[in-house]
């Protein structure tokens, strides 16, 4: 291993391209420091230790703060972290099931894909102007469950228009930060390692590592700690083995003349991973599930006292703001199923897997080109995926039922619990992979060989 990495370090092309990925992570996290302007963020600060002290917690918006780094519940100008642009992505790729112009872009190719991607980012911008005005709104509220009791802007409730200004600004910054980080994530994509949104999440998960893990050696002493270092350890042997799982379907080439020479005749598989979709069903059910309590936080603001709270805002204040409720796994649970069928459902077709095969002389042993191919594929991958959607859902809300393990929080939405270490696991598998097909380009040994 030391000497693959070694090599890797040798090779200048590589060695930039690390570098550059680091640098932009480095960037992210120091921007995940900087307060939005108008932010009393001394007044943040010691309502977060009072927080991590008190093991009391913001609900659902841990979630969110987990996956920005801290930067959501400090109010800083990466707040929304790239939570817009994988909402973005959400919405895109279901309408190109339901609107046929975005189908059409999709098997247009390259071309297609620049255009889907120049809609995506539209739409992020909207997203980020909504979820952070959404934000700030419940952070001026000191009777919101986002900070509560807390004077977040430094103008105070009785300067309503220097407030108000103050918040105009924090909503401008915020969005400029999504839309800064949206670009940091498409800069790794193109000249760094890996994927760039992953890796941002990856990031800002790994940082509250320390902080999370000194707060539970704190309250809940050595042994609950160590307790909770092994059973990180296990969801992490545990994440590794069904992500290198494969279904290797034999394909055998026939063999065919083309001009004087013998071409095919070789043997071969098709790979199917049993959580074909990765950690993307995760990261979708975690950002969609915090848009009903955004929406619904918006509209009791711009209400106020007016009009009482209806039962749909009671229901979903009072349960899916918690994730140790069983309405809140439930509802996790049955989203991270739902996109891992529909994530599969749009990036495998099974049909265009069959044609490829007969269009080059190849087929499945026992089982005829064409049609009977694309069935057969189908009914495999749907075996896979249900097997691989159950081991995603469970994995992410174990935590959450055992809340008691940990820092209190909720399960889940600390670093050493599921939906972390999923999360962590499998961007870093994504990655070294990444290098490793880069590495083998070059004819040099991989890292996971």
């Amino acid at each position: 291993m030391s000497s693959r990495i070694v090599t890797t370090w040798k090779n200048k092309e590589l060695r930039k391209k690390i570098f550059f990925t680091l640098g932009i992570i480095i960037l992210y996290r120091i921007g995940a420091q900087i307060p939005s302007p108008g932010v009393n963020y001394t007044a943040v600060r010691a309502a977060l230790e009072n927080m991590q002290s008190s093991s009391s917690s913001s609900g659902v918006y841990q979630l969110i703060n987990l996956f920005s780094g801290g930067a959501l519940l400090q109010l800083s100008i990466f707040a929304l972290g790239i939570m817009p642009y994988i909402t973005a992505s959400i919405i895109v790729q279901l309408l190109t099931v339901v609107i046929p112009r975005f189908e059409e872009l999709k098997k247009e190719g390259q071309s297609g894909q620049n255009k889907m991607t120049q809609y995506t980012r539209y739409l992020t911008v909207a997203l980020a102007l909504l979820q952070a005005a959404g934000v700030v709104a419940m952070a001026a509220s000191p009777s919101s469950s986002f900070l509560p009791g807390v004077q977040v802007f430094s103008a105070g409730m009785g300067s309503d228009g220097l407030q108000i200004l103050e918040m105009v600004a924090a909503i401008l910054v915020m969005t400029a930060g999504a839309i800064l980080l949206m670009w940091f994530g498409e800069l790794i994509s193109e000249r760094g390692v890996g994927n760039g949104m992953s890796l941002l999440i990856f990031a800002g998960i790994a940082s509250r590592i320390p902080v999370e893990g000194a707060a539970i050696l704190k309250q809940s002493g050595g042994f609950r700690f160590a307790l909770v270092i092994v059973a990180a350890l296990l969801i992490i042997v545990a994440v590794t083995f069904v992500e290198q799982g494969q279904r290797r379907i034999p394909v055998q080439y026939a063999k065919r003349m083309v001009g004087r020479r013998m071409y095919g005749g070789a043997s071969t598989y098709l790979p199917l991973k049993v959580c074909q979709a990765g950690v993307i069903p995760v990261i979708f059910a975690s950002s969609l599930i915090y848009v009903p309590v955004l929406i619904t936080t918006i509209v009791q603001q711009a209400r106020g006292a007016v009009q009482e709270a209806s039962w749909w805002d009671k229901y979903v204040m009072t349960w899916l703001t918690q994730p140790a409720s069983w309405q809140y796994t439930l509802v996790y649970f049955l989203l991270i199923i739902f996109f891992s069928y529909f994530y599969v459902a749009v990036q495998f077709d099974p049909t265009d897997q069959a044609d490829n095969m007969k269009k080059y002389g190849g087929f499945i042993p026992g089982i005829r080109p064409g049609r009977p191919t694309a069935d057969y594929l189908w009914f495999v991958m749907n075996r896979l995926l249900f097997v691989g959607s159950l081991y995603l859902a469970i994995i992410a809300i174990l935590p959450n039922l055992f809340m008691d393990l940990g820092s209190g929080d909720g399960g889940g939405n600390f670093p050493f619990g599921g939906t972390a270490v999923l999360i962590l696991v499998s961007v870093a598998l994504d990655t070294l992979k990444q290098l490793e097909s880069q590495q083998m380009q070059r004819n040099y040994e991989g890292f996971l060989k």
